[in-house]
């Protein structure tokens, strides 16, 4: 091995170092490859930012809306020539505008009796969650017509018309409710969905203990062709004649409260079966 000589700056000379040898070569790499370079520590990360999960919220659905028509109005008698004129009744016939209804042997009148029920219904149905629309706001007015009364439930997209009433047979020992409906149908409302209304008011009148017509219609239903507001109608709608105002048990029925009362929950249940079902 060969050594160098190197004049330093006024000292001794300095030996060159070897030249690397493939043997030391060998060495350092194998001492290099054998050391494991030291891990990088871990930097700290925040977590994502998250955005909020969007929720959705499926709108309520709207309460169902149900048209009442209670029957005649107290001031008709007063107003022959507003009640006699003649209006639209469907089938091409024209009917009386209203008439003034029929009342008890004792006086008390069918437009009484069904004004009061039909508020009775109003509160019952309102107390489940149903929209009701009267298409009288008392019973101390005109009308209104036959035709005007069709026209509100029309208007309105009812789920369901019920027009009150209370009948007046000459024979006293008639006695018993039925529910009229359009018959034969003039649009769809009026066939299936006016026929399912009537069947389940009839059989909720019926749950009630209230016994069914002895002397108009079968089973407690009655179809007609003859009654504007049903003739006239686009909205699943019948017509509930409650009894006879001269059966002398019906008649003590319908002017006590009581009687009232019971006439007016088992309509309700009838309206509230019909609508809940869809």
């Amino acid at each position: 091995m060969a050594l160098t000589l190197l004049s330093g700056c006024g000292g001794e000379p300095v030996a060159t170092p070897p030249a690397d040898t493939p043997e030391t070569t060998v060495i350092s790499q194998r001492m290099t490859s054998s050391v494991a370079p030291p891990e990088a520590s871990p930097v700290p990360t925040s977590p994502a930012p998250t955005s909020p999960v969007p929720t959705t919220t499926t709108p309520a659905a709207p309460p169902p809306v149900v048209v009442l028509d209670p029957g005649h109005n107290g001031a008709n008698a007063a107003h022959p020539g507003d009640i006699n004129r003649s209006v639209p009744a469907g089938r091409g016939r024209t009917k009386p505008c209203n008439t003034t209804g029929t009342a008890t042997n004792a006086g008390y009148p069918e437009h009484a009796f069904a004004w009061d029920v039909a508020v009775r219904v109003r509160d019952l149905l309102t107390a489940n969650g149903v929209q009701v629309v009267m298409t009288r706001p008392d019973d101390n007015g005109v009308g209104p017509c036959v035709d005007r009364r069709a026209a509100i439930g029309n208007s309105s997209g009812a789920a369901a018309v019920v027009s009150i009433h209370a009948d007046g047979s000459t024979d006293p020992s008639a006695h018993g409710f039925h529910v009229a409906y359009s018959s034969p149908p003039l649009n769809e409302a009026q066939g299936e969905p006016a026929l399912k209304l009537a069947t389940t008011m009839r059989d909720k009148l019926r749950l009630a203990g209230l016994p069914t017509s002895t002397y108009i219609g079968s089973d407690g239903l009655s179809p007609r062709d003859d009654l504007a507001g049903l003739n006239l109608s686009e909205r699943p709608a019948v017509l509930v004649e409650c009894g006879n105002m001269r059966n002398s048990t019906e008649a003590a029925a319908f002017s006590s409260p009581e009687g009232r009362q019971s006439y007016a929950e088992a309509i309700a249940g009838g309206i509230l079966s019909y609508v809940r079902a869809g």
